[in-house]
């Protein structure tokens, strides 16, 4: 007679088998674009901060009476 129960570990099994590595390739690539994310974020700030020196920079000499013409 045909045993379900034991069938059905059996597939279990193989099932559990041929997704560990599905699942271990998973954890590694979201671990890589996680940290691709942070570095872009940081770039991001960095330019921001670059940016907004820039502009204050900018307004302090205008702010100092030494307007040039524009370029």
């Amino acid at each position: 007679m045909f045993d379900i129960k034991a069938w059905a570990e059996y597939v279990v099994e193989w099932a559990i088998l041929a997704l560990t590595p599905l699942f271990l390739a998973s954890a590694v690539l979201s671990w890589k674009l996680a940290k691709k994310i942070e570095t872009r974020e940081k770039e991001q700030k960095k330019k921001q901060k670059h940016q907004e020196n820039i502009a204050k920079a900018k307004r302090l000499r205008n702010d100092c009476g030494n307007e040039q013409a524009p370029l």
